[in-house]
């Protein structure tokens, strides 16, 4: 008969096994707390890849998006998140696609620049939202896709059957991302365009010269503006759902954006109450303020004194001017430049604040300078002292930029139909995403590709759905004879 143990002994062993249980448990807590400390919030983080900066893939690898956009101001937004390796699918009408395809047409028979330009590195799907077997489509690419970006008039993704709750029931991951002209409030139904939203924004009323009337700026603030904003929203829609797990609503009105844009104006707006906006050359010419932030010119919108001014050869070339501001760290080179050593030292001169009175003046001082040299002689001269300038550089003079062409900020693209052309390229450069610009797709080129890859169709769906004709523009009656 086996001897029993002591209870002394049976008893200090599970006190032993207790011990180390406990180490166990505080190891484990500690671990936890260190990798939430190294990953800042607690989200996992992958091993570091060993592979060379920009050859282990894109920033946006493995997203895709379901885009559902038309001319400007959405496409800019899902052409960024392609360039970063976002797979995006162009959802497109069958037979005529995005109508910037056929506007301003320069090559016959070739999508436009204004289509080609606005959607690089996309796929092209022809899809009739409203025929069943479409619709079946839809619902299938929503199913695998993380994003659906969207800048059709308001309620129109609604009428498809596209509603917040239809798309959140087939994917609750889905992020669904909208530009509109105006968030809510009394004119949220209202159709928007670049320009209107320039102007509904307040960057018309603050543009031009003050006894003129309100100017649109020339570059798209409100279309490629509002996408820009839109695309961040998506990223960081996207970065939540790591956390979340779930998708959400993103929304970018074109108003907001513009005024985002135009915050140096709301603040000028406020100061008004505190006295005159001494930085402006209103000021200096001695015309009174009114209720509202004027229209300025080429005042610097920072508060330092600024203004573009001609130079050599400007009776013959629109562009022959330069953007000039005098800064007050560099006002002593400024004076020895255009020979006035004597106003760094003269009380009327040597501070900013005797200064601002009189900018007129003193700009037409140094345009007699600056007309007496290129604009790149003066950005020449001026850089070598640090003082801020920058020449009026024309589309033809950027357009032959050859560093903007080693950087990719400008591209060449090849395309079947067109040929060659120049587009820009990405404008946010990442050490460890490096992007190349694709030509844009042909209309419904991917359409294939997409419904055996992406969906994994069989074939014999494939080709019940394209007989169906919901990928397909219908066909044109014949005349009778």
């Amino acid at each position: 008969m086996a001897k029993r143990k002591p209870k002394k002994a049976k008893a200090a062993k599970t006190k032993s096994a207790a011990k180390r249980s406990a180490r166990k448990v505080v190891k484990l807590a500690s671990a936890k707390k260190s990798a939430k400390k190294a990953n800042g919030n607690g989200l996992h983080l992958p091993k570091m890849s060993a592979k060379p900066y920009g050859k282990d893939g894109k920033a946006l690898s493995g997203v895709r998006i379901l885009d559902f956009t038309h001319v400007q101001s959405g496409p800019t937004c899902t052409q960024l998140l392609a360039w970063f390796g976002a797979d995006v699918i162009k959802v497109e009408r069958p037979g005529i696609g995005d109508i910037t395809r056929g506007q301003l047409v320069d090559v016959p028979g070739a999508d436009s620049l204004y289509f080609t330009m606005l959607n690089h590195n996309k796929r092209s799907i022809t899809i009739d939202s409203k025929h069943p077997q479409g619709k079946r489509v839809l619902d299938e690419l929503i199913k695998k896709c993380d994003v659906l970006v969207e800048n059709f008039a308001p309620g129109a993704l609604d009428r498809m059957g596209l509603t917040w709750d239809h798309i959140h029931k087939v994917n609750p991951r889905m992020i669904v991302a909208s530009v509109k002209g105006f968030g809510p409030g009394p004119y949220e139904d209202c159709k928007v365009y670049e320009n209107v939203a320039q102007c509904t924004g307040g960057a018309a009323s603050t543009t031009g010269f003050l006894d003129g009337p309100p100017l649109v700026t020339g570059a798209q603030i409100g279309d490629s503006g509002t996408g820009l904003h839109l695309a961040l929203g998506i990223v960081t829609a996207l970065y939540q759902r790591t956390r979340t797990g779930r998708g959400q609503k993103v929304l970018a009105a074109m108003q907001d954006g513009v005024l985002n844009l135009c915050r140096v104006k709301l603040r000028d707006q406020q100061r008004l109450k505190a006295g005159p906006l001494t930085e402006y050359s209103q000021y200096s010419l001695g015309i009174p303020f009114g209720e509202a932030t004027p229209r300025a010119g080429n005042d610097s919108g920072g508060g330092q004194p600024g203004w573009i001014l001609k130079c050599k050869g400007w009776e013959n070339d629109p562009n022959a001017y330069i953007y000039f501001i005098t800064q007050a760290p560099v006002w002593g080179p400024i004076c020895d430049l255009i020979g006035e050593p004597t106003w760094k030292t003269d009380p009327e001169y040597a501070t900013p604040k005797a200064r601002l009175p009189k900018l007129k003046q003193i700009f037409d001082r140094i345009e007699q300078w600056t007309t007496t040299k290129s604009k790149f002689e003066v950005m020449e001269l001026c850089n070598e002292v640090d003082i801020p300038c920058g020449p009026i550089l024309s589309m033809k003079e950027l357009a032959e930029d050859q560093s903007l062409r080693k950087t990719g900020t400008v591209v060449e693209v090849d395309h079947p139909t067109r040929g060659k052309y120049l587009t820009v390229g990405n404008p946010i450069k990442l050490s460890d995403s490096i992007s190349e610009v694709k030509r844009s797709p042909l209309l419904g080129e991917h359409t294939d590709e997409i419904l055996k890859n992406v969906l994994g169709l069989r074939p014999n769906v494939i080709a019940e759905i394209k007989s169906s004709g919901a990928l397909s523009a219908p066909k044109k009656e014949e005349k009778a004879a």
